[in-house]
């Protein structure tokens, strides 16, 4: 199967950790949802904000172990990218969960993160860098 373009995109700003790819990449109404934070976070200005923190906060030692892809026959598209890192000694496993349009732009972001003790210390380290910014 073959790696849909949004998700490819995002796999080379992750690697890279350079978040100037995505201004392409988001949809002016992109919403991102935070395992940390009760409301959705609306517009690509906020979505930038935490995807760029997240970065710097998981994006060391981030590394994908899998992906699923649904709808991308040049559509509407949609994937699951279940990762793993460590963040303050504390091992985290999650999933980034994506929804593109058929321009290729992302329109959703949401990730979920486990066990608690991991999801505490990302929630620490991100208020942290998220106040930097």
């Amino acid at each position: 199967m073959t790696t849909p373009a949004p998700v490819q995109a995002w796999h080379e700003i992750a690697r890279t950790r350079d978040p100037a790819g995505l201004d392409a990449l988001l949809a002016d109404d992109c919403v991102f949802r935070s395992p940390a934070v009760h409301t959705p976070q609306e517009g690509k200005a906020l979505t930038t904000a935490y995807l760029r923190a997240a970065m710097v906060v998981l994006g060391p030692t981030l590394r994908y172990l899998d992906e699923w892809h649904g709808g991308t026959d040049g559509g509407d598209g949609s994937a699951v990218l279940e990762f793993e890192c460590e963040v303050d000694g504390k091992t985290v496993h999650g999933v980034d969960m994506m929804r593109w349009s058929a321009d290729g732009r992302l329109t959703s972001f949401t990730v979920m993160i486990r066990p608690v003790k991991g999801l505490e210390a990302v929630m620490t380290a991100m208020g942290a860098e998220l106040m930097k910014g």
